[in-house]
């Protein structure tokens, strides 16, 4: 979902050198630059991120559950660039997600997000983590039928992610008031995130049919063996979010760009921070 574009953020550090996809990279034309001669990551964190808002200073009704900043995802670890457990976005973005959350409690359901706003050393960490096959942890829960070696040639890992313009989302649905969800505990036998509902690990999502960030077919929108409740509640997710603005990444159903996103060809690299957004 990567459409070309204006570049934004004047000396805002862009980047075409291979980042980390959400999962998977969206298909895009390689962005124009805008950066100085000089940048690097280091020097471009500590500019900030102009136009960018705490989700939960916009709407705190909104759940947050930024998987990132902990040691429960793929890599198995916190991910650099993570230091708080925010979601940080656009204020369009941020602005029209508030519009969805009122139209999901009129439903009984409210959202929760899991990442947000992905700085550009994360995505080189996820691309840094692709390329050593000893680590492999976290494999029957993420990535249980697809080969470490594979990620990069299967397109679940590599290549500008969305996340870094900060206008995508990664979410779910879950029903309002939202039952406890029990913590992650690392050490404990994994479970795959293809399996059913109730093995898998807990998460208090309503059913979508594999877990978040689930490295599978199976994860893929409109996937056929998706049906029942699963299928009804992607269904409901992405209707929710496409009239509101957002488009989703057809590989992964919890996956949202927002369509007119005001940064569509400039990636970011300032900290998951409050004091990023000034």
């Amino acid at each position: 979902m990567r459409r070309p574009g204006r570049v934004g953020g004047a000396a805002v550090l862009a980047f075409v050198a291979l980042l980390g996809g959400c999962s998977r990279p969206e298909p895009r034309p390689t962005p124009t630059v805008s950066a100085p001669a000089s940048s690097s990551p280091a020097s471009s964190a500590a500019v900030g991120l102009p136009g960018f808002v705490v989700l939960t200073d916009v709407d705190p009704r909104i759940h947050t559950d930024i998987r990132y900043a902990t040691a429960h995802n793929f890599v198995g670890r916190p991910v650099t660039g993570y230091p708080e457990p925010l979601c940080l976005l656009t204020r369009q973005a941020a602005e029209a997600l508030r519009r969805v959350q009122d139209a999901a409690l009129a439903g009984g359901h409210s959202l929760k997000v899991y990442d947000c706003y992905r700085p550009q050393p994360a995505a080189d960490d996820f691309v840094a983590w692709a390329k050593r096959p000893t680590e492999q942890q976290t494999k029957a829960e993420f990535y249980p039928d697809v080969a470490k070696s594979r990620l990069f040639a299967d397109g679940y890992i590599g290549a500008p992610t969305s996340h870094s313009r900060g206008s995508t989302i990664d979410l779910t649905l879950v029903d309002e008031p939202a039952a406890s969800q029990p913590p992650y505990v690392p050490g404990r036998p994994l479970v795959a995130c293809t399996a059913p509902r109730g093995q898998r690990f807990a998460d208090n999502s309503i059913d979508m049919g594999t877990g978040f960030d689930c490295f599978d077919t199976r994860a893929h929108t409109a996937d056929p063996r998706i049906t029942g409740a699963a299928r009804d509640n992607r269904r409901l997710l992405q209707r929710l979010m496409t009239d509101a603005g957002f488009v989703n990444y057809d590989r992964e159903w919890w996956h949202y760009r927002l369509r007119d996103e005001p940064y569509p060809d400039t990636y970011f690299a300032a900290p998951v921070a409050r004091s990023s957004v000034g």
